[in-house]
């Protein structure tokens, strides 16, 4: 039986709420000041999941799965947008050990939205025939619901003792720097319509990526790559500080990120990082020469972008297995950072500060880092949420100061999950 896809995209009338179309138990999506793509219901007509334990990097094993899905696919695509033709949504493990799959999902109708423009994608099997379209309607939002987080496996006390023995390692000289993250954890009520989550993120945080794939949910600023007709680009974010309560503070607090020795050094480390891994699979790749703040609603950012051109044959997702893990969320030099962070958190991160985000058949694609997030794993009678946070440790890093640091990374999730 012929398992070809075939794909059908077309313009459509204006749509105000592209979410509103979305499975509300387990929606598939991907935002950003009202743009993007957004999975129609609950169909699938494909899923590229892969465990632990597969040997080569679980993104090449998808990326060459994904090849042979869209090799003989047979698209339909007049508007060439960003979004458009044959799609699907990804979300990869932070650590090749990690328990948690690594998953690549096609779904069967998607909604986009780019610049004014709305369309409308139908995938299907070729065997499946024409008459089996899936419906296209919005689902009403379900009501609203509250759920709160508490100190999970890693609490505060413990985090710190875990920078503590972070900077041992730095001055024992085993690494220059390390991400540590701790975990929140709790539960909100079973049939909880997640969509919620993502609207409020979305609209909270318009300058991020708010992403919702297979259950992990967030809003993250940080960019890891972005393909659009073979043009390269990404955003290397590392250094960080909380927005002041007025006008005077915050100035301060910016001015403050400016000139830090300690923040400006750990964001060199992260550029430098994202430079090395792109060049073997690029050309003409440049940075600018100084980073710029980034400002988001509660803090400010170390900001700097990166651009150049896809080399021939490859695709986002390679550049996703050159770049991931980041200096920006493992540390440096990433083997002995990833050794630290196995023994320092008491958890497994899943998908946190792994890839997220979505690619198409021609390889281009945009993928963010997956921070300020969390799992939702439904259950019997609750959905158990777990939610993290990290912070970059360097030499002089202080253990009180990371943890505030924690603190306001978790905030925006706390408020919307509030």
């Amino acid at each position: 039986m012929s398992s070809r896809l075939v794909v059908e995209t077309r313009e459509i009338d204006p749509v105000e709420d592209p979410l509103a179309y979305a499975d509300p138990a387990s929606p598939l999506a991907w935002l950003r000041r009202g743009d993007g793509v957004v999975a129609v219901g609950s169909g699938i007509v494909a899923s590229i999941r892969v465990p632990a334990g597969h040997g080569p990097l679980r993104s090449r094993i998808i990326g060459d799965a994904w090849r042979d899905l869209t090799t003989d696919a047979e698209i339909d695509d007049p508007l060439g947008l960003p979004g458009t033709g044959l799609i699907a949504f990804g979300a990869l493990a932070f650590d090749e050990d990690s328990a948690a799959d690594s998953v690549l999902i096609v779904p069967s109708a998607v909604i986009g939205r780019h610049r004014g423009r709305t369309w409308l994608t139908r995938i299907r099997r070729a065997e499946t025939g024409t008459g089996t379209h899936a419906e296209v309607s919005p689902h009403e939002y379900g009501p609203h619901w509250a759920g709160t987080v508490g100190p999970g496996a890693q609490t505060p006390e413990r985090y710190q003792d875990a920078v503590r023995g972070a900077l041992s390692r730095i001055a024992d000289g085993e690494l220059s720097k390390v991400v540590l993250a701790r975990d929140l954890t709790g539960s909100i009520p079973a049939g909880s319509d997640l969509r919620r989550l993502v609207r409020a993120l979305s609209t909270g945080y318009p300058d991020t990526w708010a992403f919702s794939v297979d259950g992990l949910i967030g809003a993250s600023p940080e960019t890891l790559v972005t393909v659009q007709n073979r043009t390269v680009t990404a955003r290397v974010l590392a250094g960080t500080i909380g927005r002041g309560a007025d006008a005077d503070a915050d100035t301060a607090a910016s001015a403050a990120l400016a000139s830090s020795t300690k923040d400006l050094d750990e964001h060199q480390y992260a550029v430098q990082s994202v430079l090395a891994s792109l060049r073997p699979h690029t050309r003409a790749l440049a940075a600018s020469e100084q980073p710029f703040l980034l400002k988001l609603p509660n803090l400010f950012h170390l900001a700097t972008d990166v651009e150049g051109e896809l080399a021939e044959g490859e695709s986002s997702l390679d550049l996703v297995g050159a770049l991931h893990p980041t200096a920006a969320v493992a540390g440096t030099p990433t083997p002995a950072a990833i050794a630290a962070i196995r023994e320092l958190e008491p958890f497994d991160r899943g998908r946190y500060a792994g890839p997220v985000g979505w690619m198409d058949a021609t390889g281009n694609g945009e993928w963010a880092i997956a921070l300020r997030c969390a799992q939702f794993t439904p259950g019997e009678e609750t959905i158990a949420v777990t939610a993290y946070a990290g912070a970059g440790i360097v030499a002089g890093s202080d253990p009180e100061s990371e943890l505030l640091e924690t603190r306001v990374k978790f905030r925006p999730l706390v408020d919307a999950l509030a």
